[in-house]
């Protein structure tokens, strides 16, 4: 065994944790479809959002422990119902009217809001295709549409026909009367609407594999379950589906946790063995709220790549999938200086180490080598006190604190610096909110002035956080917290922020003594 494999099997990183339960499913024998397949969900009802995106990252990144630890090979498939009939309009999408007319109608027969594709359903699933090339998926494309009509279906639902009673006394427990007495896990798309029907059925012909019922309007229909004239229910949907495509692993939300026995007992009852699962918890948006596809609230992945790198949100989305997480602008700053901090550990990590670091899993094991130099965090003030407007400005400051840094030599800097403009101009500036000081926050900034304007010695971080260190405590600051929360809110118009002494080094001391006159005499705000 391999020193990288002999680590992988005793790593606690999450990945590695779900990747040798799933290998225990073939601890006697192989699969005997030749791979181990890992399948994620996608609801195209509205622009694809940025837990999407998580949930085909994570994932992968289990996907890629899992051929650590094995030589079975795997696939992924990328899994989009967009057969299911649109239930509401999305809000965040043009022609609102237009949309109301095709409500129930399946998602790829309702007509694209944006003009750009055959259908709703066709432009969100190639939204979705784009963000997932994007980052360098390797995915297999599956939608439902052509999976009820190719005939791939047909096996299963022609088996869930048969099936029938089975299936239907799995779902009726979990219904209440009202809803159990209408209730189907077939859906009929009627043959003259398109609509999706949510009607009960009449008879169910296994042997021919036939449904018949009456639509809305009373009149009697009878249809065939194969060819794309029915689909199954979501939940009933999402057992046939593990059963039909012999799926090893799903991961999803937690709201579908209390779904999970329904979905195994389907697929049981279909003949297959149902997945290893892993819920996570759900993101929320600046109020607390579950991000939702429809309603488009949190960030999006486009909004988060105009504001950082694709590793830093990558990054975001390794921690902690168990634990809710606020997902909003302001978790920006931190995710891309904590990858930074990682990348730059791994090459010091051993082995036993390293597939522990979050590094790992976003890079496949092979992670970059950081050269930022400066950051992110400390950008962003640099950006405030600079009132810089571009990166070129930014980087006559960034030249300065690393002589031997340019935009070639050092792309994580040049694009975090172009970032950070972003960043502040959008979120920082509008927030700002300066103050005057105190009497005893006066004296001692007019001191820390003085003191930088006579400085002669060395202007590295270390030297000059002692100097402001040495400030705060002669001038009776008994909590240095409170006095360097003083500095931020006096002289970049926010509560807090990176070492001061780093940002002195970047930004310049003589130009830090004349940013502190200029707040002491109120000309910042």
């Amino acid at each position: 065994m391999s020193e990288l494999r002999e680590a992988a099997m005793k790593a606690k990183a999450w990945p590695f944790e779900e990747a040798r339960r799933i290998l225990k499913r073939y601890e006697k024998k192989p699969p005997e479809k030749g791979y181990v397949l890992f399948e994620t969900g996608y609801g195209p009802s509205g622009l694809p959002h940025i837990g999407t995106f998580g949930e085909v990252l994570r994932t992968t990144m289990i996907r890629r422990a899992f051929e650590a630890i094995s030589d079975i090979p795997t696939k992924l498939v990328c899994f989009s119902d967009d057969l299911d009939g649109m239930r509401k309009v999305p809000g965040n999408v043009p022609q609102q009217e237009m949309l109301q007319d095709h409500l129930q109608r399946p998602l790829t027969s309702v007509p694209d809001p944006f003009g750009t594709h055959e259908s709703f359903g066709h432009h969100n699933n190639a939204m979705l295709r784009r963000f997932l090339d994007t980052f360098g998926f390797e995915y297999e494309f599956y939608s439902a549409r052509e999976f009820y009509k190719s005939g791939q279906f047909d096996d299963i639902l022609l088996l869930a026909a048969k099936r029938y009673d089975k299936l239907m006394e799995i779902m009726l427990k979990s219904l209440r009367d009202e809803r159990a007495a209408t209730y189907s896990i077939f859906l009929p798309i009627h043959p003259e609407t398109g609509r999706v029907l949510y009607v009960p059925m009449k008879h169910v012909d296994g042997q021919k594999g036939e449904i018949t019922f009456d639509d809305e309007d009373g009149r009697e229909w009878t249809l065939p379950v194969t060819g794309g004239n029915v689909k199954l229910q979501w939940k009933p949907d999402f057992g046939a589906r593990w059963a039909a495509l012999d799926v090893d692993f799903e991961m999803y939300g937690k709201e579908h946790a209390t779904n999970e026995k329904i979905y195994d007992s389907i697929c049981r009852a279909l003949g297959g063995t149902p997945p290893n699962h892993f819920s996570y918890e759900l993101f929320l948006d600046a109020e607390g709220a579950k991000i939702s596809k429809s309603s488009g609230n949190g960030i999006s992945i486009d909004e988060w790549l105009s504001y950082a790198s694709t590793e830093s949100l990558s990054y975001f989305m390794f921690q902690k999938p168990k634990t809710a997480k606020r997902l909003h602008f302001d978790v920006i700053p931190k995710a891309v200086d904590e990858y930074h901090q990682q990348l730059r550990a791994f090459p010091t990590q051993d082995v036993a180490a390293q597939v522990n670091n979050p590094v790992w899993h976003i890079h496949n094991g092979t992670p970059p080598e950081s050269t930022m130099v400066v950051p992110f965090s400390m950008l962003l003030n640099l950006a405030s006190a600079a009132g810089a407007e571009d990166k070129e400005t930014m980087w006559a400051f960034i030249r300065r604190y690393a002589p031997d840094a340019t935009p070639e030599t050092h792309p994580d800097v040049d694009a975090a610096a172009g970032f950070a403009v972003k960043y502040y101009e959008d979120f920082v500036k509008p927030s700002k909110t300066f103050r005057a000081p105190d009497a005893k926050e006066r004296a001692a900034m007019e001191d820390l002035s003085a003191q930088l304007k006579a400085f002669d010695g060395v202007a590295d971080d270390e030297t000059l956080q002692s100097l402001v260190f040495s400030v705060g405590k002669a001038h009776a600051f008994e909590n240095l917290r409170e006095w360097f929360k003083a500095l931020y809110e006096v002289l970049l118009g926010q509560s807090q922020g990176p070492r001061f002494g780093g940002f002195i080094a970047l930004y310049g001391v003589s130009e830090t003594a004349a940013l502190i006159d200029a707040g002491l005499a109120g000309e910042l705000s």
